[in-house]
């Protein structure tokens, strides 16, 4: 039954979740999900305003915002879910999680497909923004804050603004899945190296300048300043500069 999975479900997905009175109870999330299905029920039969009235009614209570006509499989859950919107055609597998802040939105304005498909095994983190009639493959990630504009392949992570896939064919298990804080930074890397390039290349300069006889330029404060700040910078993305 439906009704008993949903809440296994939540007992799977959060190790917050401690009886069955407390899920069933105070999981807006939970209650997000079974007002889409009764809202998804009229919308399928043609009740429109009546699909829209009860979707509407659990985003009041809820703050979780799904379209009537999205069509959502198993084992969904929306961890704590405030500010979540779920568009019209979107199509969401079984076994799927999505936190706080996330849109699954469309990016046009005709009457089509026109907002995302997440195949089974999805997680997106908060903030997230998934715009557009693309395809999230099977056991993908989307990285919190990420915007995503393009399909991402099946066992993929992507992150960033807008996103990039960063690796592929990770492992599924749940508790790798949940590491959203240890994701790269793909942004961060890039200026790392530029900066270990920049290192490199002066390091070259002082050699040639040595062996061509020119005299060093002096320390200067604002030379002082420029290698602290960029010890600094190097040190906030992980990577101190190389010497």
């Amino acid at each position: 039954m439906l009704f008993f999975e949903d809440i296994k479900t939540v007992f799977r997905r959060d190790p917050a979740a401690r009886s069955f009175i407390e899920v069933m109870l105070l999981y807006p999330g939970l209650h997000a999900i079974w007002a889409q299905r009764i809202a998804h029920f009229f919308w399928k039969h043609g009740f429109y305003f009546i699909g829209r009235l009860i979707s509407h009614i659990g985003r009041f209570m809820t703050g979780i915002e799904i379209h009537p006509g999205a069509v959502i499989g198993r084992r969904f859950f929306i961890d704590h879910g405030m500010g979540v919107v779920i568009g019209e055609t979107t199509e969401i597998g079984d076994d799927v999680l999505i936190y706080q802040g996330v849109v699954l939105g469309g990016t046009s304005l005709d009457k089509k497909k026109r907002h995302p498909t997440l195949k089974n095994g999805v997680v997106v983190g908060a903030g997230a923004i998934v715009l557009g009639a693309i395809t999230i493959g099977e056991n993908s990630r989307i990285g919190a804050g990420s915007v995503v504009l393009h399909d991402i392949p099946a066992d993929s992570t992507a992150v960033g603004l807008p996103a990039k896939i960063i690796s592929d064919k990770h492992s599924t298990s749940d508790a790798e899945k949940l590491q959203h804080g240890k994701l790269p930074d793909p942004v961060a890397e890039a200026i790392c190296l530029v900066l270990k390039d920049l290192e490199k290349v002066s390091v070259r300069i002082q050699r040639l300048e040595k062996k061509e006889g020119i005299p060093s330029e002096p320390i200067t404060e604002a030379n002082k300043e420029f290698e602290e700040k960029k010890k600094e910078i190097c040190e906030e993305f992980g990577e101190p500069p190389t010497k």
